[in-house]
């Protein structure tokens, strides 16, 4: 699996160590990935995904991961937000048909 924030698409970079003697290296910055576990209200279970500590507080801040994604614009998503936007909607179009 790759190092890659789910929601945010943030990933790695590369830059240099540079020692005292002006040496460099290269390296790679590493995102803060955590696996978390989010509950979504509409499906009625966890969705667990591989998200950076700044995804989780974006989500968190704005009311959970189903109001998040509904107020998104695909355009800023990744294909794995994506994909989870659409359960999302097509779960919200099912519950409201059975409510009416």
């Amino acid at each position: 699996m790759s190092r890659r924030c789910e929601i945010t698409g943030k990933g790695v970079l590369s830059g240099n160590n540079v020692s005292h003697a002006n040496n460099k290296t290269r390296r790679r910055f590493l995102p803060n990935l955590q696996v978390t576990s989010l509950l979504s209200d509409i499906l009625g279970h966890e969705v667990r995904m591989k998200l950076s500590t700044r995804g989780i507080r974006t989500v968190e801040h704005n009311g959970g991961i189903d109001s998040f994604l509904l107020g998104t614009p695909n355009t800023k998503l990744t294909l794995e937000g994506k994909a989870l936007k659409r359960r999302i909607e097509k779960a919200k179009i099912k519950r409201e048909a059975a409510a009416a």
